[in-house]
């Protein structure tokens, strides 16, 4: 069992509202997200939910979860949805809900990569590491000193390389954000293509 774990609490300041509300081809990136996470074999899916989160729709097939201290930045939202997680989980993959293009190949690549001994597992798309992120529970403790601000589990990954396996996923989605509306439009040939 692979918990998947979305991190969707953030208030896209630039972008001017949640992007866990924004849509993209009529659906909500939030559920978009958890339909990437069960496709891609992840149970359960647990949504961290801060800012717009008495706005967000029904979340089919995901356990949402606040985070109160939503403001606090990444670090607080990973750390709550990991800390939400059954305790049988022995590991959680680990998307952002404003990377639409991600793909459940490499959500089964990273856990692939688990299932044959791997800590952590972290997609790299030109060689630079990306999401998903496969973290496996004997990490989670020592995130708590790393998670901080909007800082996840980056600086522990660069710390602690003996722990980590990198696994290529060019070939299997894009790890491009949206930060803007703008972002958001120039999207849309990719996915409507």
């Amino acid at each position: 069992m692979t918990a998947g774990l979305l991190l969707a609490a953030g208030a896209g300041r630039r972008y001017g509202r949640p992007k866990a509300l924004v849509e993209l081809d009529g659906e909500p990136l939030v559920r978009r997200a958890i339909r990437l996470l069960g496709d891609g074999g992840c149970a359960p899916v647990h949504v961290v939910l801060g800012a717009g989160a008495d706005q967000v729709p029904d979340l089919p097939g995901a356990v949402p979860v606040r985070n109160h201290r939503w403001s606090d930045g990444l670090g607080s939202s990973l750390l709550r949805g990991l800390a939400s997680l059954p305790a049988a989980v022995p590991a959680a993959v680990v998307v952002l809900v404003d990377q639409p293009l991600l793909s459940p190949a490499a959500v089964r690549r990273v856990r692939a990569a688990y299932a044959a001994g791997a800590v952590v597992a972290v997609a790299t798309y030109a060689g630079r590491p990306g999401h998903p992120i496969l973290l496996g529970r004997q990490t989670w403790p020592l995130l708590k000193g790393y998670a901080v601000g909007d800082r996840g589990a980056r600086d522990l990954l660069r710390d602690r390389p003996d722990l980590v396996v990198e696994v290529p996923c060019d070939d299997l989605g894009s790890p491009v954000d949206l930060d803007t509306p703008a972002d958001l439009l120039r999207l849309r040939p990719v996915s409507d293509g």
